[in-house]
């Protein structure tokens, strides 16, 4: 195994044990580390392969599989696949053997209430970070703002959010 590859374990593995609330909550650390910090990607190779991961189908950690391919190929994608997979993997198993042997569910439902605070806090910087990297502007933080505030009042599909968003900023675009 080379040093790319053990670089990427020696990020990615751990990234896997505090991604609470999934991907977007470690999209932060995962620029910093594959832009600052080893230089794997530029900041504009990161938007588009953060473009791509959303849209494409399965789970956006597709992106840390993506960062992979660029920083080592193949063994570079698969090496960061199972990296951030495997680690959080075994624990969620040994969590629900627990669970399930010891019977406590108030316990369990405790530390689920007490975690969405932090899953909550770790996408919004996610977001941040994102926007920040796309050189957000005031419309694009209010639009960001006012789509989760609507998503949190009411149930509603995220497309109309999306043409809500774009009719904004095609408004914004015809008046400046």
């Amino acid at each position: 195994m080379n040093n790319t590859a053990l670089a990427l374990i020696g990020v990615f593995a751990p990234l896997s044990l505090v991604s609470f609330g999934g991907a977007r909550t470690i999209i932060p650390d995962i620029e910093t580390q594959a832009v600052s910090v080893h230089g794997w990607l530029t900041h504009r190779e990161f938007i588009e392969m953060f473009a791509i991961s959303r849209a494409a189908p399965g789970p956006g950690v597709t992106l840390v599989t993506l960062i992979g391919w660029k920083a080592g190929g193949w063994l570079g994608a698969l090496v960061t696949s199972l990296a951030i997979y495997v680690p959080v993997t075994l624990i969620v198993i040994g969590a629900s053997v627990l669970f399930r042997r010891y019977d406590i569910p108030p316990w369990s439902e405790r530390i689920e209430r007490a975690m969405t605070p932090i899953a909550i806090g770790l996408i919004l910087a996610g977001v941040a970070s994102v926007l920040k990297l796309m050189g957000g502007t005031v419309i694009s933080y209010a639009v960001v703002g006012a789509s989760t505030a609507i998503m949190n009042w009411r149930r509603i599909n995220p497309l109309l959010l999306l043409a809500g968003g774009g009719a904004v900023y095609a408004v914004a675009y015809l008046l400046t």
